[in-house]
C-alpha cells in the first residue's frame, strides 16, 4: 500500500511548498544565545529564540546542571509514581509554587504534555471548557482529550465570553482556559476582566504563563502578578524551555486539591518519564537567581520598549504587545518567507510565520526580544528591517 499512499503524501508536500507553506529547518551550530553560528560557520544574531531573559547558556545553571549530573546521574528511566521521584524534582515543584504563589506544583516533560494532562482528569461531561480562539495548540488538543463541553470565544474579547459563560450555566462545573500571552500576537490576556466574569458567573480559571512568565510583570511572575491576581488563579501551567532557562519540562501549578489529583490521574505525569536531574537541578538554579535580582526582568523590559520604538517609527506595521513578542506583519506567506531569508544574509536570524501556524493571510515575522541583547544588536536588527523592508517594498 506504501506506494500509493507515498503519492498521496508527494502530493500534499508539493502543495505545501507551491503555496509558499513550507517549513525549512536551519542548523544551529553553537549555544543558543543573543549570538549564535549556523552551520556554515556564520555568526548571526538570533531574534526567534524564546529565551526571554538569556539563561540558554547561563554559565551557572551549565554548572548546577554539570553538578547535578555526577551526583544524581543522567536520566531517571523510570515515571513519578514507580521509582522516578528524586529530592531535586521536589524541591523544583516547590520553587515554581512559590514563585506564583500558589499551593503545590506537579512536572511533565514539556508544557504540551501538562496541558494534556490537564483537562481530562479534572472534567467530564457534565462540565464547560471555555476557551479563548487563539490558545496554543497544546490547549487545543488537551481540551479534545476531555468529554465536557467545549466554548470558544473571540480572542480577548469579553462580551464573547460572557455571552458563552451564559450559555455554559447548564453545565455542573465552567473551566475558563486563556494564554496569559498568546504567543503569535504578543497581546496579553485581559485578566482583571476575565476574573470578574469569573466570580460572576460561578467559573474556575486556567492560565498558560509560558511566554508570559519571566517576562510580564514587574517582577516577571507573570499575569497573575501584572493584575494583582497572585494565589487566585485555580490553574497555572507553564515551561521551563522559554525564559526559565530553555531546556525542556513543564509544569501544572495552582490548588492543592487539583494538583493531588493530576498526580494520580494525569496520564502524561503517569506514563512519561520524569524529567532529567540535570534539567530539574538547573531549574532549581533558575529560580534561585531570579527571585535573588530583577536585574533580567528589567533588561528585557528596556529592551522591549526600545526595539519597539524604533520599529513604529520606521513604518512597520506591529500588532499591539504587552510582551517580548513583536509580530511584524507582512499577510503574504511567501514575501514572509523571502524577509526572512533576506534577514539571515543581512546576520539576523528570524523566522517568517504563516498557515497554519497563523490563519491564512496573516503572514509575519515573529521578533523576539532577549535580557541577553544590547543596545547595538538591536539596533542592528532594525537597521536590517528597514533595509529588507524597503527592497521588498513593505515600508
Amino acid at each position: 500500500m506504501f506506494d500509493r499512499y507515498k503519492t498521496h503524501l508527494d502530493q500534499i508536500l508539493s502543495e505545501i511548498d507551491s503555496a509558499g507553506l513550507y517549513k525549512h529547518e536551519r542548523i544551529i551550530v553553537s549555544p543558543q544565545g543573543a549570538a549564535i553560528r549556523v552551520s556554515d560557520g556564520k555568526e548571526v544574531l538570533n531574534f526567534c529564540a524564546n529565551n526571554y531573559l538569556g539563561l540558554s547558556n547561563h554559565p551557572e545553571l551549565k554548572a548546577a546542571a554539570a553538578e547535578a549530573l555526577e551526583l544524581h546521574g543522567y536520566g531517571m528511566s523510570s515515571v513519578r509514581f514507580i521509582c522516578g521521584t528524586q529530592d531535586l524534582h521536589k524541591q523544583l515543584e516547590k520553587k515554581i509554587a512559590g514563585y506564583f504563589g500558589t499551593d503545590d506544583a506537579i512536572l511533565y516533560a514539556a508544557c504540551f504534555d501538562a496541558n494534556g494532562g490537564v483537562f481530562e482528569p479534572l472534567l467530564t461531561d457534565e462540565d464547560a471548557v471555555i476557551s479563548d480562539e487563539l490558545n496554543h495548540a497544546s490547549i487545543i488538543d488537551g481540551i479534545r482529550l476531555c468529554k465536557a463541553k467545549r466554548y470558544r470565544y473571540a480572542n480577548a474579547n469579553m462580551e464573547d465570553l460572557e455571552r458563552h459563560l451564559i450559555l455554559a450555566q447548564e453545565q455542573r462545573f465552567r473551566l475558563i482556559v486563556t494564554d496569559g500571552v498568546f504567543s503569535m500576537d504578543g497581546n496579553v490576556a485581559p485578566m482583571d476582566k476575565i476574573y470578574k466574569l469569573a466570580q460572576k458567573y460561578d467559573a474556575l480559571i486556567m492560565i498558560d504563563e509560558s511566554h508570559s512568565a519571566g517576562v510580564v510583570g514587574e517582577s516577571g511572575r507573570g499575569v497573575t502578578e501584572l493584575f494583582d491576581l497572585r494565589g487566585k488563579i485555580e490553574i497555572i501551567t507553564g515551561t521551563l524551555g522559554k525564559a526559565f532557562g530553555g531546556a525542556i519540562g513543564g509544569f501544572t501549578t495552582g490548588k492543592q486539591e487539583i494538583i493531588d489529583l493530576l498526580r494520580q490521574r494525569s496520564r502524561p505525569y503517569l506514563f512519561s518519564n520524569s524529567i532529567p536531574p540535570m534539567v530539574a537541578a538547573a531549574g532549581i538554579r533558575m529560580f534561585q537567581m531570579i527571585e535573588s535580582s530583577n536585574d533580567l526582568q528589567d533588561k528585557l523590559h528596556l529592551n522591549t520598549k526600545y526595539f519597539l520604538s524604533k520599529m513604529k517609527a520606521a513604518g512597520f506595521d506591529i500588532k499591539p504587545t504587552e510582551s517580548a513578542i513583536c509580530a511584524v506583519m507582512l499577510y503574504d506567506a511567501k514575501i514572509a518567507q523571502e524577509y526572512a531569508a533576506r534577514m539571515l544574509d543581512e546576520g539576523i536570524y528570524v523566522i517568517g510565520f504563516f498557515y497554519p501556524v497563523v490563519p491564512q493571510g496573516q503572514a509575519r515575522i515573529r521578533v523576539q526580544i532577549s535580557a541577553a541583547h544590547t543596545t547595538e544588536q538591536l539596533d542592528k536588527c532594525v537597521k536590517a528591517f528597514i533595509k529588507v523592508g524597503k527592497s521588498l517594498k513593505v515600508i
